[in-house]
């Protein structure tokens, strides 16, 4: 909307607001006054309002509270007055063909649910863009002759930060926008409609799978389909496929699945393409890059589509702008891709392409982004890029380009965006940089970037607001001249992580607009000035200040910023832990040595939706007013001195927490036992207690545990009674106090460690801004988790007091990966069912009572790659087979009665087992190779329930 002064302002919103009045007027009987019809104004003779005429003019005038203008149009209107006094009357048939409200704030306004049905010779509906909020009305369903509706919120989504690391961009959620709860009874009658644009309607609530079917049957001459950010589901179902008109098709950001259709490419009309931001999967068709009316194509972060790009004739001239960034596209780029002369963003950040870029995008002389990735595209920097003088954006990510920035880069004087993101650049960074004065964005991490930058090199960049340096091997500091500091540029994001910084950077002290920084992994030392915090501004930001050396932050106990995010962890910061005052959803205070939290705290942490304060000192009793944190989603005391029992008003999970870990306190009693039905959590920890007796049978409400959480069955039989956890995948149940014996049914209801889910696991998100990370032994060392790897199924119950023989359905594991029931009281022999367990890695049952021989089907376990048997009362030959050689005696130590290899001690009068068969043995020795080359990664192995990117190390603490 352009801009205008306040005079001209006043006058378009009155002009507006008359044609919804105009829009009001047909919906009343006769009376009387002026209206604009589209064409012309009628003059009608005024008249009294009938009780009805008022009704519907006041519950007009209530809707529109969004100015000072609407409110001073509908001044006059006031009940008992006639209707021409509001300069509103209406004539007996008002026909206006369109109506435009667009582009207006009526600050979240309703519209009156009847009355639109009336307008019956609307052809052009247009509120988008207005704030409006609530229901769709549903007269606008009824509007037979609308041949274009638009309800949508417009929203430019910055994209500018898309390729920093650790960052995503959730300002959608602050949308204003429509709701509709059913989309077939909304377009069902609109048979003349051409364009429909519905961006940012929430259509959540429809049969949102099933919108397609919806739209191909209600409106058959449609021409513009325009529905973004509309939480759509489901295929692009072939029923579409009759909508041969459509020339326009926008269906990013919402959470599209399945293959994108090949019926696109036989559109004859088709002009843009836009499915960025979904869930699509499958092979693009190269066809439909070739389409000749085609002026957009933007598929942008499917992570699972795949294909390549096609040779691009000369008859090619309409493509402006082409993003397969983010998919799976493979191959080598075209050279013919030249040939797109009107190419004005070029997106080819896919990590497949590979080979050498050809040097024909150097002739694009109109491109005015361009983003390339690639592991595969090797070299350096090509020269061609000089010749791109229109380039306002030029990014290279997760690309395997290396060595110094060239000079020619200096030629891109429009540059406004500069990303060399994840690649391995190196040298000095260019001085010729600061001369570009345009740039507004510099992405330089991680990379092999070398030396000493002072930071009075940005001095020149006045438009600067985005800076990331993070991850080189740069020394940053602030610069000789401290003078010229304060006219360096203001700055919104700055990062500068493992940037070798020494104290707390003082050019800071300027920068009064940061809304993100990042000091993290510096060696930062003492205390963080008073005035670091007096300069940030008054709306929420994030700071992290994580693994540094800091003893300090200057303020206790409360922080004079708004924090959306605070990181504080890994430092030597010590005494009451510091609160920032106003909403935050993220704390950090992990791996000090905080000892105390101030009386009040919880006062502040109303939005908090992650508490983090694990290896600290705390001790005493867990204060139950952390159950007051409405939004809390992640609670982690882990590693420290509290005791007494588990706060009950916790676990009763009134809240939604998603995550609770208690890991390694001195915690006693009994687990409580007043979970509700529809507990949320995900996981649970508490392992390294001391809790006692069995878990409670209330654990049965909290279905969605996938970390920790099977209870140990009682003795009781009864069917109905048994806990059934279908999304577990990591049950770790360590070093407490728990007694009873294992039962088979609770084992054969792991649905997740039975069969393999053929669902992707839900990637639960709070605003983007969190993970959860855990300790677990694998493989006899301790790793620290915070990325998801869902190919592991993990069972640690060590280190308790059961009692009992180990069941046999433990054999239906049939995805287990590690299996620890060390250091209890079982007896009986291992059974053979475990032989089944095809997928096992780690095997430990070491001191326990079991007896009888070791069954000859683990030999057949071609992936164990650690076993402990150590002891038990085993007895009788260790089975041979080549992979049971590779282990070595201290597996089966403590077992008097046993004997052969790896044994020194030799079996006396026993029949050997019989052998592996030769194809057996074979695949063993192939396996042991495989395992020698591809165990080398470390597989995470762990419960992660959300995602910021960012992560936030851990340590084990001492």
């Amino acid at each position: 909307m352009a801009h205008h002064g306040p005079r001209q302002a006043e006058s378009l919103l009155l002009l507006q607001i008359r044609l919804a009045i105009t829009a009001w007027c047909s919906l009343l009987p006769s009376s009387g006054a002026s209206a604009y019809t589209g064409n012309h104004t009628a003059t009608m003779p005024p008249g009294p309002c009938s009780p009805d005429q008022a009704t519907a003019l006041l519950r007009l005038k209530r809707s529109f509270t969004a100015t000072n203008y609407s409110i001073v149009a509908f001044r006059s209107w006031r009940a008992g007055t006639d209707c021409s006094a509001g300069r509103a009357c209406a004539a007996a048939t008002v026909t206006a063909a369109y109506l435009n409200l667009a582009s207006n704030d009526f600050n979240g306004s309703q519209l009156p649910s009847t009355g639109f049905e009336r307008i019956t010779e609307l052809t052009h509906l247009n509120l988008s863009s207005s704030s409006f909020s609530g229901q769709v009305p549903n007269g606008i369903g009824h509007l037979t002759n609308l041949m274009s509706l638009d309800l949508s919120t417009s929203f430019e989504f910055d994209e500018t930060l898309r390729y920093v690391p650790n960052i995503r961009v959730y300002s959608v959620s602050y949308v204003v926008s429509f709701v509709e709860q059913n989309l077939k009874k909304l377009i069902a009658k609109l048979r003349n409609l051409r364009e429909l644009n519905l961006g940012f309607v929430d259509l959540s609530d429809n049969e949102s799978s099933h919108w397609c079917n919806i739209v191909a049957k209600s409106c058959p001459e449609l021409r513009v389909l325009s529905l973004p950010y509309c939480q759509l589901s489901g295929p692009i179902c072939a029923s579409l496929s009759s909508l041969r008109s459509l020339s326009v098709i926008d269906l990013q950001y919402n959470i599209l699945s399945g293959p994108i259709p090949d019926f696109f490419s036989n559109f004859s009309d088709l002009s843009v393409l836009r499915l960025s931001n979904n869930k699509l999967q499958g092979w693009i068709p190269p066809e439909i890059f070739q389409h000749k009316k085609l002026v957009t194509i933007d598929l942008y972060h499917n992570l699972e589509i795949s294909g390549y790009l096609p040779s691009f004739t000369y008859s090619i001239t309409s493509l402006e702008n082409l993003d397969v960034g983010r998919t799976n596209f493979s191959g080598t780029i075209p050279t013919s891709i030249g040939n797109l002369t009107s190419l004005r963003r070029l997106g080819l950040s896919a990590s497949g392409f590979s080979g050498e870029l050809p040097s024909s995008i150097g002739m694009l002389k109109s491109l005015s982004e361009l983003e390339i990735s690639g592991m595969g595209i090797v070299g350096f920097m090509p020269s061609w890029v000089a010749n791109l003088t229109s380039l306002t954006s030029l990014q290279f990510s997760d690309c395997g380009l290396s060595g110094p920035v060239p000079s020619s880069v200096s030629n891109l004087t429009k540059l406004q965006k500069l990303a060399l993101s994840k690649c391995s650049f190196s040298g000095e960074i260019p001085s010729y940089i600061s001369n570009l004065v345009q740039l507004q964005t510099i992405l330089l991490s991680p990379n092999n970037f070398i030396g000493k930058l002072e930071f009075t090199f940005f001095r020149k960049l006045t438009h600067l607001s985005i800076l990331d340096l993070s991850d080189n091997d740069l020394v940053v500091v602030d610069g000789a001249n401290d003078s010229s500091l304060a006219s360096l540029p203001k700055l919104n994001y700055l990062s500068l992580s493992r940037c070798r910084i020494c104290k707390y950077p003082n050019f800071l002290r300027h920068q009064d607009q940061i809304a993100w920084l990042d000091l993290s992994d510096n060696q930062i030392h003492g205390a963080v000035p008073k005035w670091a915090w007096q300069s940030f501004p008054n709306f929420p930001s994030v700071m992290n200040l994580s693994n540094n050396k800091l003893t300090s932050v200057g303020y206790a106990p409360f922080l004079p910023i708004h924090s959306w995010k605070l990181d504080l962890s890994n430092n030597m910061l010590e005494g009451l832990i510091p609160v920032p005052r106003g909403p935050t959803i993220l704390l950090d205070y992990s791996n000090n040595e905080f000892s105390s939290l101030p009386s009040n705290f919880i006062t502040h942490l109303h939005e908090v939706g992650v508490f983090k304060a694990s290896g600290n000192k705390f001790s005493g009793k867990i204060p139950l007013s952390f159950c007051d944190v409405i939004n809390i989603q992640l609670l982690d005391l882990s590693y420290n001195n509290y005791s007494g029992t588990i706060p009950s008003c916790l676990v009763e999970n009134a809240n939604g927490i998603l995550s609770l870990k208690l890991k390694q306190n001195r915690l006693s009693g009994k687990f409580p036992d007043n979970i509700k039905e529809g507990c949320s959590f995900e996981a649970l920890d508490f392992s390294g207690n001391r809790i006692g007796g069995q878990l409670p049978r209330s654990l049965v409400a909290c279905k969605n545990l996938e970390f920790f959480g099977q209870a140990v069955p009682s003795t009781s039989d009864e069917e109905d009674t048994t806990c059934k956890f279908p999304s577990l995948r990591v049950l770790d149940l360590a070093s407490n106090n728990f007694s009873g014996t294992l039962r088979k049914a609770w084992l054969t209801e792991l649905k997740s460690m039975i069969v393999k889910s053929e669902n992707e696991p839900v990637v639960k998100e709070y605003l983007g801004t969190y993970k959860i990370t855990t300790l677990i032994t694998y493989k006899g060392f301790d790793f620290t988790i915070s990325n998801i790897l869902w190919t592991l199924v993990y069972i640690d119950i060590s280190s308790n007091a059961l009692r009992g023989s180990t069941p046999e359905s433990i054999g239906a594991l049939a995805m287990l990966n590690v299996l620890n029931m060390s250091r209890h009281s079982l007896t009986g022999p291992i059974p053979s069912q475990l032989g089944r367990l095809g997928q096992m890695e780690t095997l430990d049952l070491s001191f326990n009572e079991l007896s009888g021989t070791v069954p000859q089907e683990l030999a057949s376990l071609d992936f164990l790659s650690m076993l402990n048997l150590s002891y038990n009362k085993l007895e009788g030959r260790v089975p041979e087979s080549p992979h049971f050689m590779t282990f070595s005696d201290g597996s089966f130590l403590g077992n008097g009665g046993l004997c052969g290899p790896p044994l020194s001690k030799e079996c006396i009068g026993t029949i050997p087992p019989p052998a592996v068969s030769g194809r057996s043995m074979e695949r063993s020795v192939d396996i042991v190779l495989f395992l020698f080359v591809g165990l080398g990664f470390g597989v995470g192995f762990a419960i992660a329930v959300v995602v910021m990117s960012w992560g936030i190390p851990t340590r084990k603490p001492s």
